[in-house]
């Protein structure tokens, strides 16, 4: 069972040893920390859960560290005598792997290559052991995987310990947004503040179905590394009757620093957070899907029969004759809760007709994107696709001649190319657009032989 959660940052200069009187600056943290542990301790849990954006961290797949026990010390950030061992809850982690296994959920013990404990559990586990340490740990990572995964990740926990019927507290550990202060180690985007203060109000009220609405660029901008330790302790108390209490929130060195603590005061199955958010997104996809045209449902007919099938869809017979007379390039981009899926495109038409490009992009698309494992037939209820169909590209003498709203790019040099499709979530200037699509070619964005072409396109949604 759950008997408490917390929710902490991880600064490595909350610790004398490590700040050498900078610590200070940063009292009602530390304060709040020292209240926090003590409530941990009251609870008397037998395991201690660390979520941990600094453990080992897949894009696919969620880590849970192996093996009986780890060694870690502060040595990196020069003191190396704030050091301990802790033993892991083996039980618990064999039983929750076998429980993702069975459920075919990606995540377990057996891609861990990370013996050492990270900061992100150290700090955290500095402050308890001050005051609790009769407890074994499990430790585990986050992933690139879409939020709702990391929430149902979090049920997944919570039904290992009332199977093992282990007395479970759970520390969920993650800075706040990084670009608070000019002067700070990140400097200052309006987004760090904002995220502290959304995030505070979030947590801090336990309105976790907002956890879910936090935009994938909104949270890039903002330079947090804690929202999906957040997203899975929140799955953890799924169908829990919870309290939070706000310690403390601060950023003095451009970092914000959040503490919140939640008692356990039973049940409620009103709070069940991701049964309503899909519920919602259900009716969503299903609303968008029928006002869709014909160019994203013969995209999304496609995608589905790939993954079905795992082979290109054959050409239907009631097509119109716009996709059977025209021939063009297209991109078929594939989002899973916010979050890129899958996207392949062809700049200049290679097949006969436009239909045929869109069959074969979108079977690229859910299947042989090389940055992502190929989708499986239970997501896709959850897939938004769109179509961009390309004009034909034209080369430009100068940078001003772009513009990231309206014109994608192809980037070329020393054989090698990279292409950006236009108006993309987070992609707010020409420099960054230019430095992307040559980060996907492998270019440097300074080659004095780069060739830059712009392109329009027709977007389907």
């Amino acid at each position: 069972m759950i008997v408490k959660a917390i929710m902490v940052p991880h600064p490595p200069i909350a610790l004398a040893e490590v700040g050498r009187g900078e610590e200070r600056k940063m009292q009602d943290t530390l304060d709040a920390f020292r209240t926090a542990s003590a409530e941990v301790r009251d609870a008397a849990p037998e395991t201690i859960i660390v979520l941990s954006p600094h453990a080992v961290m897949y894009r696919d797949y969620f880590n849970i560290s192996s093996g009986s026990k780890a060694y870690g010390d502060m040595g990196r950030f020069r003191a190396s005598r704030v050091a301990f061992e802790k033993n892991y809850d083996t039980e618990f982690t064999s039983e929750l792997t076998r429980l993702l296994r069975e459920n075919d959920f990606p995540g377990g013990t057996e891609y861990d290559r990370e013996k050492e404990l990270d900061h992100g559990t150290m700090v955290p586990l500095y402050f308890l052991d001050q005051c609790y340490t009769d407890y074994r740990l499990v430790r585990i990572g986050l992933s690139g995987l879409p939020l709702p995964m990391h929430y149902e990740l979090g049920q997944y926990i919570a039904r290992t310990a009332e199977k093992l019927n282990r007395r479970i507290a759970v520390i969920a550990s993650g800075d706040l947004a990084h670009c608070q202060k000019e002067d700070g180690p990140y400097g200052y985007r309006p987004e760090g503040p904002a995220y502290d203060e959304r995030i505070m109000k979030t947590m801090g009220t336990c309105r976790f179905e907002e956890l879910f609405a936090y935009e994938p660029s909104f949270l890039d901008k903002s330079m947090e590394c804690g929202h999906r330790s957040f997203v899975i302790l929140a799955g953890i108390l799924d169908g829990l009757s919870v309290k939070a209490h706000v310690l403390s929130h601060e950023a003095p060195f451009g970092v914000g620093y959040g503490i919140i603590t939640y008692d356990i005061e039973g049940t409620d199955k009103k709070n069940r957070y991701l049964e309503q958010y899909e519920q919602t997104q259900k009716e969503k996809l299903a609303e968008s899907a029928e006002k869709s045209d014909i160019y994203v449902k013969l995209a999304r007919e496609a995608a589905a029969y790939a993954v079905r099938h795992n082979r290109t869809m054959p050409m239907p017979d009631d097509l119109p004759a716009e996709l059977l007379e025209r021939r063009a390039g297209c991109f078929v981009s594939v989002h899973e809760h916010g979050d890129l899926r899958g996207c392949i495109g062809t700049i200049a038409p290679v097949r006969d007709s436009l239909a045929r490009e869109i069959i074969e992009n979108a079977y690229s698309a859910v299947l042989r994107d090389p940055r992502f494992a190929p989708v499986m037939e239970k997501e896709l209820p959850w897939l938004e696709i769109n179509v961009d169909i390309l004009e034909e590209p034209e080369r430009i003498s100068d940078r001003s001649e772009l513009d990231v709203k309206k014109y994608g790019i192809i980037v070329s040099a020393h054989g090698r190319r990279g292409v950006l499709l236009p108006d993309l979530d987070g992609v707010d200037s020409v420099e960054e657009q230019i430095g992307i699509a040559c980060s996907k070619g492998r270019i440097d964005p300074e080659d004095e032989d780069l060739v830059i072409e712009r392109f329009e396109v027709t977007r389907h949604v």
